[in-house]
């Protein structure tokens, strides 16, 4: 992997159903949603939803969903408007070399560059899930829980002065 090879694309008429083919590790399938999921998804909340492939050259080795600005309604448990990490599944053959923080990170940018200054996530608690992947990258619970899953923050500084990963 070289950092110069990676990059986030559009999901597209080209790429949909080799990304809707890519599966994570077996005993990770509990924590994440499948791609063709996450793209009806995308294709129902598209105001907010930005689904996106995880490219290392010409490889497809992940796909990220990010939402930006979920506001806040009277139906929902949040105070103000959110954006954040909704998906990450990176190909179960490709995990362990960087491609997950890249998309985090990558995500976290887009957010930077959209004005925003926190990056929000949920995960599921339970052993093997992505708790400690987050955790390390900066992201610490605050105490709400989302469903069944707990929310997590972090603070990505003013959009002017936190310099691209």
């Amino acid at each position: 992997m070289s950092k110069s090879t990676l990059r986030l694309e559009k999901v597209t008429e080209g790429n949909v159903l080799e990304a809707c083919r890519l599966q994570v590790a077996p005993e990770q399938q509990k924590f994440v949603s499948p791609v063709a999921q996450s793209l009806a998804e995308a294709y129902v909340h598209g105001d907010t939803a930005w689904p996106r492939v995880v490219m290392d050259g010409d490889e497809l080795v992940g796909f990220v969903m990010a939402f930006f600005d979920v506001p806040f309604t009277e139906d929902s448990r949040h105070d103000r408007p959110r954006s954040g990490l909704w998906r990450l599944n990176i190909a179960a053959d490709r995990q362990g070399r960087g491609y997950g923080r890249f998309a985090v990170e990558a995500v976290c940018e887009e957010i930077r560059r959209r004005g925003g200054t926190t990056a929000t996530v949920t995960w599921v608690q339970a052993e093997g899930g992505p708790e400690e992947f987050y955790r390390k990258l900066g992201f610490r619970l605050t105490g709400e829980t989302s469903e069944d899953e707990v929310v997590g923050e972090r603070d990505l500084g003013t959009a002017a002065q936190t310099p691209v990963p």
